[in-house]
């Protein structure tokens, strides 16, 4: 058992106690495993070395009597653990290096300039740190090496934008895309072809120097990471389809529109469709399966025959919690399709469509929310649903925690959790209940996890 000091859920004890004691543990406990697992500053240790004169990443072996610089960039809100990493092996032997991160991460490193900038919606500050990533690349020649750690986050975190669009016309587009209900694979191709950066221009950028990309890897390829480093097969009309398909291209401004207009006709706007002609090698130090399975190891450790049910459940968050609820109804009440207890384990990306009034809150929040909306078990059972990076949404909460208990604490204390959810308020309701989950930065981003547990 974690001492309270070591816990990634800073409230833990407080949401222990709010509730079914002993499964609320027990979810909470498999959910720290999960993500505990996911933090990618051991796997970077281990795949990166210096051996003499030689860097060794995984299976490659690069000479550095043939190197002249080493440079290092990093962007995501799973980027600083890499870095850290990288700065504790190469030390002063890194020439120039900047690493890009949510606002609020503290901590500084010694060869390695850390940048806060802006997550969920881009401000000015994410436009001065495409700047400074671009200007080392520059700098990059073909006896020099780029290290980049690039995880979640990139699209709002930097952005190279074209002249004729500034930063607030970007950040209501995304403001709006956060809004629309799209999937995250759609939003990107819409943020991939506004930003001059993206798609893999990191790369071309680099060139001809090779990089050596370290990422928290994701599935499925439709998700944005790391887009700074792959092709894009998304494409203009792509971009401009998902606008029309969620009724926003009359929404954003005239810029965006005629910039992407322009972009349909033009094939040198178009982001790189394959980057074979560059050196770009790509190491993935953490993915949502290995979470799963690490939490699945402590679901099975617990007592609880353990299940994963998809490692990329995409969709309307609220409609997942109550997908979930009716497996949890059918286990309790027939004992199938799985054999209770048993624990319940996904990752993915959900979405929120915001169509009306909104308040304060998230995908993971509405997805515990939604869970109670349609549970009648009779055993006792438990949701936590929770963003691994600590922030889900544009809140401060990471996510959130309900159980078979969870209807009759909110009727005690007058909640109307239908209510709140149809008004995209889970934050006040969660807070409210005392079953807000609390992490701040976790030093990882690989989507979203959800444990259900039935006794």
């Amino acid at each position: 058992m974690e001492g309270e000091s070591q816990r990634i859920i800073k409230n833990f004890s407080e949401l222990v106690a709010n509730g079914p004691t002993k499964i609320r543990r027990d979810a909470l406990e498999i959910i720290e495993s999960g993500i505990r697992s996911a933090i990618p500053y051991e796997e970077t240790k281990k795949l990166v070395k210096l051996d003499n004169y030689s860097l060794l990443i995984g299976e490659q072996k690069i000479n550095l009597q043939e190197v002249n610089n080493i440079y290092v960039v990093g962007v995501g809100k799973g980027s600083y653990p890499i870095a850290l990493a990288l700065d504790e092996i190469l030390r002063d032997k890194i020439k120039e290096g900047i690493v890009v991160v949510k606002e609020g991460e503290k901590r500084r490193l010694k060869y390695i300039e850390v940048f806060e900038s802006s997550h969920p919606l881009p401000d000015e500050r994410s436009l001065v740190a495409a700047r400074k990533i671009k200007a080392i690349l520059d700098k990059a020649d073909k006896n020099d090496i780029v290290l980049a750690a690039i995880t979640g986050g990139s699209s709002a975190l930097v952005n190279l934008l074209p002249p004729s669009i500034d930063i607030e016309e970007l950040k209501q587009l995304n403001d709006l895309l956060l809004k629309s209900g799209a999937s995250i694979g759609k939003m990107n191709a819409v943020r991939k072809h506004l930003c001059l950066m993206k798609g893999g221009r990191l790369v071309t950028y680099a060139h001809p120097a090779p990089v050596y990309t370290f990422t928290l890897d994701t599935a499925p390829p439709d998700l944005p990471w790391p887009d700074l480093v792959l092709p894009d097969p998304s494409t203009f009309k792509d971009a401009i389809d998902v606008l029309k398909s969620y009724d926003l291209w009359s929404e954003v401004s005239e810029s965006i529109r005629d910039y992407l207009q322009k972009g349909l006709h033009n094939s040198a706007m178009e982001t790189p469709k394959s980057l074979d002609s560059y050196q770009s090698y790509i190491f993935s130090v953490a993915d949502p399966r290995s979470t799963c399975l690490a939490a699945a190891r402590k679901a099975e450790e617990l007592g609880y025959n353990a299940h994963i049910l998809c490692t990329a459940m995409e969709g309307e968050a609220s409609q997942l919690g109550i997908f979930l609820a009716g497996l949890v109804n059918e286990i309790s009440a027939r004992n199938q399709p799985f054999s209770y207890p048993c624990a319940l384990i996904s990752a993915g990306e959900t979405t929120v469509t915001i169509t009306g009034k909104c308040g304060s809150g998230g995908p993971n929040q509405e997805t515990a929310l939604g869970f109670v909306q349609k549970l009648y078990s009779k055993r006792n059972a438990v949701c936590v649903s929770i963003d691994t990076d600590g922030t889900d949404g544009p809140s401060q909460i990471a996510g959130g925690i309900t159980d078979t208990q969870t209807k009759e604490r909110a009727a005690a204390l007058n909640l109307n959790l239908a209510q709140y959810l149809k008004e995209h308020d889970s934050s006040t309701a969660l807070l409210k209940l005392g079953d807000a989950i609390i992490t701040g930065h976790t030093g990882t981003n690989v989507m979203n996890l959800r444990v259900v547990l039935i006794e």
